[in-house]
């Protein structure tokens, strides 16, 4: 099913699937929709209303030959996002992987933990809607479609989640359930359905927070690989995840080339 290129890269024969990845118009997602779409992939390109990079990365990927469609909405409507997942695969026809990628940080600079006084109320809802509740919502609207064609779940969590401050001691609490809700899902929706997550640690991306050189340089020089991810580098392992990794379920795996080792 796969072989090894020269540039080193896994790739698969996906045609006849179908994805949905949240979050695609940049980053992480875009960058794992353009991997899925140049493997065969029917790809709905999710993004929020309004934003001029989804339909232009629809409209790039048309023009390399790829199968790719629209799917605007905000994860975090409480009915919008299920029904942007009914409508979508009602147009792919099937779903064999949804990638919940879409998050925020909810600042756009970090919050140290002692600084209890600047997380708020609305931060925490605008979070856990995002990040948590609203991947909840949508990996529920698409079980039974996954479970009928035996696909799978992959989320995308944060060493946050797991043994990093992060942005916020919200952010992180928000990815520490995304890592908890992998397992269960996991549980809940086996042996129909795999659901695992990756935990990215510094990425290269257009994400809100903002990195002084300083501290861009400290998370190279604190990585075993000596380098910060790309948004192909977590791309890969959530491809690898869905389609390569048969008996792998319920587990995260950290993607940060050694920062928290």
């Amino acid at each position: 099913m796969t072989n090894l290129t020269a540039a080193n890269k896994v790739r698969y024969d996906l045609s006849g699937k179908a994805a949905i990845v949240t979050g695609a118009a940049s980053g992480i997602g875009l960058a794992t929709a353009t991997m899925l779409a140049r493997n065969g992939c029917t790809v709905a390109i999710n993004y929020l209303a309004g934003d001029a990079r989804g339909p232009e990365a629809v409209a790039n990927l048309r023009q390399e030959g790829c199968n790719v469609i629209e799917a605007p909405g905000s994860v975090s409507d409480p009915k919008g996002g299920p029904k942007m997942i009914e409508d979508t695969i009602r147009k792919l026809g099937r779903l064999d992987l949804l990638v919940n990628n879409a998050g925020t940080p909810g600042v756009t600079e970090v919050v140290p933990p002692s600084r209890l006084d600047l997380i708020t109320d609305e931060m925490w809802e605008t979070i856990m809607q995002t990040n948590l509740i609203g991947l909840f919502r949508l990996s529920k609207a698409a079980a039974p479609t996954l479970k009928e064609y035996h696909g799978s779940i992959v989320s995308v969590a944060s060493i946050a989640g797991l043994h990093n401050a992060g942005s916020s001691l919200a952010y992180g609490a928000s990815k520490a359930g995304v890592v908890n809700l992998t397992k269960n899902l996991a549980r809940g929706l086996g042996p129909e359905v795999r659901v695992n997550a990756i935990a990215p640690g510094a990425v290269d991306s257009s994400w809100q927070i903002q990195w002084t050189d300083d501290a861009r340089k400290g998370s190279i020089e604190k990585a075993a690989l000596k380098r910060r991810c790309q948004p192909e580098d977590l791309a890969e392992v959530i491809v690898f995840l869905a389609f390569g990794a048969s008996m792998v379920t319920g587990q995260t795996v950290v993607v940060d080339g050694g920062l928290t080792l």
